[in-house]
C-alpha cells in the first residue's frame, strides 16, 4: 500500500476514533453509565456547559442529578460534525439536538453545539476540553407512547438508565412472538 493511502487510512482512522468518543459521552450520559461518559473525557479534561465548569467527574455528578430529578428519559442525539486533526489534537463541532421527557408531563428540546478540543494520549482521543453552545430550546407537549398499552410490548424490555437498558443485552434477542398487526 502506498503511503499517501496509508496516511489517508490512519486519518480515517483517527476521525472514527473522535466520532466514537464523542457518541460515548451521549451515551454514558442518557444511560448514567459513569464509567463509559468519563471514558470520553481525560481526568484533567475542562468542560464548560450552561452553568457548570468543571471536570468531568463533577460533571457527570451534576449533570445525571439534573436530569434524574427532572427527567424521566433524555437523548443526547448527534448531529452535523465536522472534525480538524492537526497532529495530536483536533477540533471538533457537533451540532446536537436535546430531548428530555420531563417529569412534569412535558418535553424539554435545545439544540445548540458542541465545541471540542481533542488530544490523543497514549494512542486514545479523549475530550480535553468542551464548551456547549445552546442555541435553541423549547417544551413540547407530551403524548402518550405508542404501543405503550399492546400486550407484550415491553418484553425485549423497556428504557432503563442503567446497565438494565436493553441496548446492554449481548447477543440482543426478540423476546416477542411473531405478529403482524391487521
Amino acid at each position: 500500500m502506498d503511503a499517501e493511502r496509508m496516511a489517508r487510512l490512519d486519518a480515517l482512522l483517527d476521525r472514527q476514533d473522535i466520532a466514537d468518543c464523542i457518541v460515548r459521552f451521549a451515551r454514558g450520559m442518557d444511560r448514567f453509565d459513569r464509567a463509559l461518559f468519563l471514558s470520553a473525557f481525560h481526568s484533567d479534561a475542562t468542560i464548560a456547559a450552561g452553568p457548570f465548569v468543571g471536570g468531568a467527574e463533577a460533571l457527570y455528578d451534576w449533570a445525571t442529578g439534573l436530569h434524574e430529578a427532572g427527567q424521566e428519559a433524555t437523548h443526547h442525539n448527534l448531529l452535523n460534525q465536522t472534525i480538524e486533526i492537526d497532529g495530536a489534537q483536533a477540533h471538533v463541532e457537533t451540532y446536537y439536538l436535546f430531548v428530555g421527557r420531563n417529569r412534569d408531563a412535558t418535553n424539554w428540546v435545545a439544540g445548540g453545539r458542541y465545541l471540542d478540543r481533542l488530544e490523543k494520549r497514549a494512542g486514545h482521543w479523549k475530550i480535553a476540553l468542551r464548551t456547549n453552545i445552546i442555541e435553541w430550546s423549547g417544551v413540547v407537549p407530551t403524548l402518550p407512547l405508542p404501543f405503550a398499552d399492546w400486550p407484550g410490548i415491553t418484553a425485549n424490555g423497556v428504557s432503563r438508565r442503567d446497565g438494565s437498558d436493553p441496548s446492554y443485552q449481548r447477543p440482543l434477542v426478540n423476546n416477542r412472538p411473531a405478529h403482524v398487526p391487521e
